[in-house]
């Protein structure tokens, strides 16, 4: 009778390799799952203490040993959500699903009707929230709820330009005149913010003043005056006093001598935003023998926005992308590893918990303490390769009929010992 239980045992454990190889082609195409094989084990019939040990012993069969969850990395593909992200190297998701704390490689995300990052099973996304731009250092479930940005009065401003070597000064005589350009060398306008978000044209004029060559072998200076419209002032522009311009000094090199600044100041808007002093720099700008033009403008305001779209980036900060060409941070996608990953217990639905055996979860930003790196629009499809597992299939398929043969030949046997 013995070997119709070694041969059972075989069936049985023929038959758990077949389902697990079952569920892993089952879920080919199961976005982050990670496939398991079965081990086995030999059993042999165990020795009464103090007795010595047998020789040529015959086994009473095998057992499954274990599950093995395999965690190689999957392969990422492209997708067209920028909500999808793809986990490469180690680490888990982590998900407050149905108020449990679960784990999982599926990163196919979108935003359910009040904001959270959620999964196909609902589970909310867990991470580092971001107030005001920026993270708070704690953690929960991550919501967008910044859906527009605040406008932002201008404060500083930098022009960058290159004043031609090769001008000449107005007429000798000729009063600086904001309505005739006869009477400057070169303008230029950049837009700024009141603390409404309304914009406002700033337009800087440009004389030159002094040229190369005097006693003391300096470079030019030019003088520089603004006007800025959308103010309370008489016909809505307000303008700088004409008779105390700001300087730029240039060295023979073409560079700026010491710092060129003004403090644009004294007026009103007309819209009623708060009032506003603008700290214009002509940092980086030149007096090079070429032609007049500027180089760069930048400025720290911004008119209200809307959020257009959302970015992940690979250590897995969440940017909102705005309507007014701003960003802002909004979150932070972490991951959590285990000691042992192999001993997570899966749940279903692409999730796992911890369990005595995988140890307690360490969790961090992507990128750091060996955690992975994060791909946006992008998915890890399941680390079960086909060809392999149906190779497989085969040869636990022919270890099932194998052991089902060892039985009716047994049987055989038995027959054959009856009619005797």
């Amino acid at each position: 009778m013995s070997t119709f239980q070694t041969a059972l045992s075989g069936l049985q454990a023929a038959s758990t390799d077949l389902q697990v190889m079952g569920n892993n082609i089952a879920n080919a195409n199961t976005v982050g799952f990670k496939s398991s094989n079965a081990q086995f084990a030999d059993a042999y019939a165990t020795a009464i203490a103090g007795t010595a040990p047998q020789t040529g012993q015959v086994g009473i069969g095998t057992s499954v040993q274990t599950i093995a969850q395999q965690f190689a990395q999957g392969n990422i593909t492209a997708t067209n959500n920028p909500l999808d992200v793809a986990i490469n190297g180690s680490g888990f998701f982590q998900f407050n699903y149905n108020g449990a704390t679960v784990y999982g490689r599926n990163g196919q995300f979108q935003l359910d009707q009040n904001g959270y990052l959620v999964d196909g099973g609902g589970g909310q996304l867990i991470g580092t929230p971001a107030v005001s731009g920026k993270l708070t250092g704690g953690s929960g479930p991550l919501q967008i709820t910044a859906t527009s940005l605040a406008p932002k009065a201008t404060t500083s401003a930098t022009v960058s330009l290159n004043l031609d070597a090769a001008a000449t000064p107005p007429a000798s005589g000729t009063q600086f005149s904001f309505n005739d350009p006869s009477t400057y060398n070169y303008s230029t306008t950049a837009t700024v913010y009141d603390s409404l978000g309304t914009p406002h044209l700033l337009t800087t004029y440009y004389v030159l003043s002094s040229g190369t060559g005097g006693s003391s072998g300096s470079g030019q200076t030019w003088n520089v005056y603004y006007s800025i419209n959308g103010t309370t002032a008489s016909g809505g522009t307000f303008y700088s006093d004409v008779n105390n311009p700001a300087t730029v000094q240039f060295t023979q090199g073409g560079v700026i001598s010491g710092s060129a600044s003004m403090v644009i100041s004294g007026f009103t808007w007309s819209d009623g935003a708060s009032g506003s002093t603008i700290a214009l720099n002509f940092a980086g700008s030149t007096n090079y023998n070429a032609p007049t033009a500027v180089n760069n403008i930048t400025s720290d305001g911004y008119g209200a926005g809307q959020l257009s779209n959302l970015s992940i980036d690979p250590s897995g900060i969440i940017y909102g992308r705005y309507s007014n060409g701003q960003s802002a941070i909004l979150g932070q996608i972490t991951l959590t590893n285990f000691k042992a990953p192999q001993g997570l217990q899966r749940i279903g639905n692409n999730y796992f918990v911890p369990t005595y055996a995988s140890g307690q979860p360490l969790t961090g930003a992507p990128q750091s303490g060996g955690l992975g790196s994060l791909q946006s629009s992008a998915v890890e499809e399941s680390n079960v390769d086909l060809s392999t597992q149906l190779v497989n299939l085969i040869v636990a398929q022919q270890a099932y009929q194998a052991n089902a043969q060892t039985i009716k030949t047994q049987n055989q046997v038995v027959q054959t010992l009856l009619t005797l």
